[in-house]
């Protein structure tokens, strides 16, 4: 496993050396070593207590990175002066904040003030990665973390309604390429998707009788079994990019449907390519990356080999997590990832 990192690290050199200068690997090596292994051991336990943590994790750090940059804006609570990013429509499903706190208070007991909640959660989603059955990939720290919340820009994530040229857009005004996004898109093979997210597919598509044409007839019809106490009786969906982790909610409107129905074992991100090309996708965005030429090309390249997505995988979540981040004065380290710093008002 050293040896794979090792070449993943001269791999991956040229990126790394053109991300944001002031990141760098192992930036806690003096201040708080143990900090990686703290916490990987910690998420590791809560895993095995709760597989669900790990799509949770991930689907928190691109709802945070997406907006404005990897700075933990998005667990932030609101106050009298602040609204918070948990409260948009886009948010309102997230879950994992209480997972952040517990690996946050192992950090603090033993290096107190030192490793920013925006580190944590970029360390805690790599590692989330790998408990999926997905890549291993490099991870530069030294983010601080912003004394402030963006609940506005939270309407600019991605919707699961967008479709293709919407979606090949949003991703571009954050610096992404149309292969960097299909590879994004690939974090869609874990956790659940709700009925509401996508249930508009299966019910008078576009004004019509009929689901999406798009989607194949039998899994329309699996996927209507297992949302038809949903049908009639959920809200609109609220725009959001990510699948959710599982629900114990025995409300009408928790039901879902597994990104990865045919098990673990199917490997990080060969089922969900795979499942587009045969129009299975369950989110119409994701659908949708079939619709154009080149992301179709990326879609059935991802499909047949697997070692080419865990590479461009890789590499785009490190691009994420390292764009427009705060460094050095430009932010501060909380100690509680759900509170600013009272002072610093």
């Amino acid at each position: 496993m050293e040896t794979k990192k090792f070449l993943l690290l001269l791999g991956f050199s040229l990126l790394l050396s053109s991300s944001n200068s002031s990141l760098e690997y192992e930036y806690y090596r003096g201040s708080c070593p143990q900090a990686d292994h703290i916490i990987s051991s910690t998420l590791r336990r809560i895993y095995d207590q709760n597989p669900a943590v790990a799509p949770a994790i991930l689907r928190l750090v691109f709802h945070d990175c997406f907006v404005q940059g990897c700075d933990a804006s998005v667990l932030l609570d609101g106050t009298d002066i602040m609204g918070s990013e948990k409260d948009t429509p886009p948010n309102q499903s997230l879950k994992g904040f209480d997972h952040v706190d517990t690996i946050k208070a192992e950090l603090e007991s033993v290096c107190p003030g030192v490793v920013s909640c925006a580190d944590l959660l970029v360390m805690a989603a790599r590692d989330s990665i790998i408990l999926a059955g997905g890549p291993f990939y490099p991870v530069l720290t030294g983010r601080k973390d912003s004394n402030r919340a963006f609940p506005d820009i939270s309407y600019e994530l991605p919707s699961p309604m967008d479709d293709l040229p919407t979606n090949i857009a949003r991703f571009a005004t954050r610096g992404f390429t149309a292969r960097e996004t299909v590879g994004l898109l690939g974090a869609h093979s874990t956790g659940m998707i709700h009925c509401r997210f996508f249930e508009k597919r299966l019910y008078k598509f576009g004004g019509t009788d009929q689901p999406d044409p798009s989607m194949d007839a039998d899994f329309a019809e699996l996927l209507q079994s297992i949302c038809n106490n949903t049908h009639s009786h959920s809200p609109s969906p609220s725009p959001s990019l990510s699948p959710s982790s599982p629900s114990s909610s025995k409300n009408h409107q928790e039901q879902a449907m597994k990104m990865d129905y045919e098990g673990t074992g199917s490997g990080f991100g060969t089922l969900y390519y795979r499942s587009l090309l045969q129009g299975r996708g369950i989110l119409f965005v994701d659908q949708q990356l079939t619709a154009g030429e080149e992301t179709a090309s990326w879609v059935r390249q991802y499909a047949s080999d697997v070692s080419l997505f865990h590479r461009d995988f890789g590499k785009a979540m490190m691009k994420l997590s390292s764009t427009n981040v705060l460094t050095g004065t430009n932010g501060n380290v909380r100690q509680i990832c759900r509170e600013v710093d009272s002072s610093l008002w």
